[in-house]
């Protein structure tokens, strides 16, 4: 298994005020999504007396580390921080990768993801879906020790390595590795 060293996985969320947005102002700070539910108006103007009549709405406009496309509410970016930030850090990056696959489990109604479900499937990282599936067949005796040498040397690897990847969801993590998820 490829060990990958990570970087700052913090789900943010810019958030911005819609009315001074639709009169062509730019008002808005990057916060943690985590409490996106919690800001402001006067938080996003950077205080109450900075505020314009009509100001009542905010919106996520931009998000970093949050496998939604598109704008949000920051409810929702929240919900979606919650659900990321309940995964350990070092395993954010493929629940991430797991959710744009589009093959992940939502929790509930939403499209939230399913940590549980993702902690059941994440295989791991590795360096390639071959060097998986080959640790795979040698735990769980695939082809067995004392097998004769004339049986094991007409063995088809590359058949069946793509014939058992049609049970899994490969993900590139990055330009040396993959996460593989099981296809329950």
């Amino acid at each position: 298994m490829t060990t990958r060293t990570n970087t700052d996985t913090t789900p943010r969320a810019w958030i911005g005020c819609l009315a001074c947005y639709n009169n062509a102002r730019l008002v808005g700070e990057w916060f943690e999504a985590e409490t996106a539910d919690e800001v402001t108006l006067a938080d996003v103007h950077g205080g109450a007396h900075r505020m314009h009549s009509g100001c009542e709405e905010l919106w996520v406009m931009d998000h970093e580390n949050i496998p939604a496309s598109g704008e949000m509410s920051p409810s929702e970016a929240a919900e979606w921080a919650r659900v990321l930030l309940a995964s350990p850090e070092h395993q954010r990056d493929a629940l991430c990768a797991w959710t744009a696959s589009g093959s992940y489990v939502a929790e509930g109604t939403g499209d939230l993801p399913s940590v549980p479900d993702f902690e059941e499937r994440f295989c791991g990282t590795w360096g390639s879906f071959r060097d998986y599936a080959e640790t795979l067949a040698e735990e769980v005796g695939l082809i067995p020790q004392d097998a004769p040498e004339e049986l094991v040397r007409y063995f088809n690897w590359d058949a069946w390595i793509r014939d058992l990847e049609h049970d899994y969801t490969v993900v590139r993590a990055d330009t040396i590795s993959v996460y593989i998820f099981r296809n329950l």
